[in-house]
């Protein structure tokens, strides 16, 4: 029976979020990652399917709950039926991501994502022969594939590779207009290390086909422990199967770890003058576009040594007729393994099962697996300095929580509110500028000085209070500040009003020296047209759709409002602004500001106790009080 385990995590990029991760531990391997996910289930408890395997729904992974979409196909959400009934739909933003947490970093992962389209919007051009949605899978940081679907068909890709972190992202993200990534089922399951280590761990591999042959049945969780999907042989020809005659099968000496399930009985040709022609119908159409792949074939022998004299097996693999392998002798009770790697093919190549001139029986196989070799992986994520500095900003500003994954990869789709370095698969990505304008930001900065590579800081037009902090003038490598449009208060640092690098925008505040919008101001509306309508609609922009239980209702006023569009995509400062001179070589940055108001004193001689929101209304309160005290001097001097 399947150890049931819950593990407490704590995902890097949210504060303190408690989530609890259903593991089955289903193998030897003590911290076995065993984790099945319903995509669009919403239901608080798991289920189990016919296979016994438990599954949960995806809340607890994913960050943009809020503005994504569930469709169930049963109109019942909490009434689980299969994971093909669901489904998730990701309207805004231009990747969304699942986070699920694996122990530790190292962990060697097999990792199947699942897509079933149906019209769950409702389209009235909709018809059975539509193409579904196109979009790009992603896996921490690394593009997996290009996901395309068609209507009520079920899709799905499978990966092998080595984590880099504790945790794993999964994405989905948007690469056509109108066409919302969706996904039905994520499903993952650790693997013990030595298997499929024949391909470097810095590559990933990407199942093309994997079967069992002689059997009419689909292998999976139980027999199989780590949960490969081994589908049936249909593509022989001139081929019988034949019933084992083992009663068990040692699979010690197999390094891949395949179930005994799959090697009890075999398929053979009908002659030893016929070849097995295995499939490749999950490799690249075109020679063009030939890629390296990684097969393992596994050869079991089903009858007795013993059980005539004169039989003998002897068989060999060949590559687009070439001998690949050595002379192979499938043996009884066991398994022998060809593995073939570090070669390029494409659906036409062929690889056959051949006897040869000893053997007087003809060739057989029990199973194989084919996989395609990505390209090297990202060896590094987003700097940790600029994770930890993030991580920061969406503790304070919860509207920022929704982005998730990794910030700066792949670089085509980085956080739509951050840009960084580019940079090739060995270097770390650096976050450089921070694009923040109009998203509604309440309270004060916090603390994100560990992002010592920012070049650019915009966070105007939104309604930020308390001081500027001190760190942003040690930054080393910042250019430009736009503070501009916001309700700070306080003395300006001298580290930067000093820095003769620094372009410093601060139009708009409450700054000693400035007067200031009225306490009763009301915060910048949301960059952008008003969010639409809760009904679902084929092509929304991204990041338009509010959630619909959003932080911004709840009581404390870093929470709202949400932003209503997109990030601006410049950092360009506003019209007339309060522009501290740009870099001269004569001396310090000096700021051009208005003069102080009549009765104004130095805030440096007469501190005021709401940092400078007052500024602006002491001369005239001292002028009403003047002329109060003159009217009734005159009323007396009459009487």
């Amino acid at each position: 029976m399947a150890n049931l385990a819950l593990v407490l995590v704590n995902l890097i990029a949210l504060p303190a979020l408690l989530v609890f991760v259903v593991i089955i531990n289903p193998s030897s391997h003590a911290d076995a990652v065993f984790v099945s996910i319903d995509c669009g289930f919403t239901g608080s408890s798991t289920y189990k399917d016919e296979n016994s395997i438990v599954w949960t729904g995806d809340e607890a992974f994913i960050h943009n709950k809020h503005e994504s979409q569930v469709f169930n196909e049963y109109y019942s959400s909490n009434t689980p039926v299969d994971w093909t009934s669901t489904v998730r739909v990701f309207p805004t933003l231009n990747k969304n991501c699942y986070t699920i947490p694996i122990g530790k970093a190292g962990e060697r992962l097999l990792v199947r994502a699942s897509f079933r389209y149906w019209d769950f919007h409702n389209n009235p051009n909709y018809s059975a022969t539509s193409p579904g949605p196109t979009f790009e899978l992603q896996f921490d940081g690394n593009y997996w594939t290009t996901v395309v679907t068609k209507p009520y068909d079920i899709v799905s890709y499978e990966a092998i590779y080595v984590a880099k972190a504790n945790t794993t992202s999964i994405c989905v993200a948007k690469t056509k207009d109108n066409q919302l990534p969706f996904i039905s089922a994520l499903e993952l399951r650790s693997l013990d290390f030595k298997m499929y280590s024949h391909v470097d761990s810095n590559y990933a591999l990407l199942l093309a086909n994997r079967h069992t042959d002689g059997t009419n049945q689909t292998v999976r969780y139980p027999d199989d422990a780590y949960d490969r999907i081994w589908v049936p042989e249909s593509g022989f020809i001139f081929t019988k199967t034949v019933k084992g005659e083992a009663r068990s099968i040692d699979t010690s000496s197999a390094q891949d770890n395949p179930p005994e399930a799959v090697l009890q009985n075999a398929v053979e040709t009908i002659g030893t003058l016929w070849s097995l022609v295995l499939d490749t119908s999950g490799l690249p159409q075109s020679q063009d576009q030939k890629v390296r792949i990684y097969m393992t074939t596994y050869f079991s022998e089903v009858i007795r040594p013993l059980k005539s004299s004169t039989d003998k097996r002897s068989l060999q693999v060949l590559v687009d007729g070439n001998p690949y392998s050595g002379t192979i002798v499938p043996p009884f009770g066991s398994v022998s393994t060809v593995y073939i790697t570090n070669i390029t093919a494409y659906s036409n190549t062929n690889f056959t099962i051949e006897s040869t001139l000893q053997s007087t029986l003809p060739p057989l196989i029990s199973a194989y697996e084919l996989y395609t070799i990505t390209g090297p992986l990202t060896q590094a994520t987003t700097s940790t300095k600029d994770v930890e500095g993030l991580a920061a900003l969406q503790r304070e500003f919860k509207i920022l929580q929704k982005w998730s994954g990794d910030p700066c990869l792949p670089s085509s789709f980085a956080w739509e509110w951050v840009e960084c370095t580019n940079t090739t698969i060995y270097a770390t990505p650096r976050v450089t500028s921070l694009k923040l304008s109009g998203f509604g930001l309440f309270g004060p900065l916090p603390d994100f000085s560990s992002m010592d590579g920012l070049q650019k800081i915009d966070f105007h037009n939104n309604s930020l209070d308390g001081p500027i902090p001190d760190f942003l003038g040690s930054l080393p490598n910042l250019n430009l500040l736009d503070l501009s449009e916001n309700r700070l208060n306080g003395s300006i640092p001298t580290s930067l009003t000093q820095n003769k690098h620094l372009k410093l925008v601060l139009t708009g505040n409450c700054l000693s020296g400035m007067s200031c919008p009225p306490n009763d101001a009301s915060p910048p509306p949301p960059a952008g047209p008003p969010p639409p309508d809760s009904t679902p609609s084929d092509s929304p922009a991204p990041g338009r759709s509010p959630p619909e239980d959003s932080p911004a209702s709840g009581p404390s006023p870093h929470n709202s409002p949400s932003p209503g569009s997109l990030p601006p995509s410049g950092l360009s400062p506003p019209d007339s602004p309060l522009v501290l001179q740009t870099p001269s070589s004569s001396g310090p940055n000096q700021y051009e500001a208005p003069p102080p108001p009549l009765g104004h004193h130095n805030s440096s001689e007469i501190p005021s106790p709401s940092g400078g929101k007052e500024c602006s209304d002491k001369p005239q309160m001292i002028l009403g009080i003047i002329i109060h005290v003159s009217l009734i001097s005159f009323m007396f001097s009459n009487f």
